[in-house]
């Protein structure tokens, strides 16, 4: 019984863990722990979108689209990658 326990604990857990996932509305830092760390609110989602850099021979042309846009609390709009944030 108690493995029984144990797992169902750990899946609430991971449940728990689904629903706090960054997504538009989200409050979020920036660069966290960093000292370049900022806050603010996911505004959109490129998921799937994000593109490929961009190379032509040996002239690069533009780096990969990032995958959130974030609305900073002074008013700046950033786009970075899923390891640039982190839930608020």
């Amino acid at each position: 019984m108690h493995c029984i326990s144990r797992l169902c604990s750990t899946l609430t857990s991971m449940a728990d863990s689904a629903d706090q996932s960054i997504a538009v509305g989200a409050s979020v830092r920036v660069y966290p722990e960093t000292n370049r760390e900022r806050r603010g609110v996911v505004v959109e989602d490129f998921g799937d979108t994000a593109g490929q850099r961009v190379q032509i021979g040996e002239h690069h042309i533009v780096e990969a689209a990032r995958r959130w846009a974030v609305r900073l609390v002074d008013g700046d709009l950033i786009f970075v990658d899923d390891s640039d944030l982190a839930l608020n």
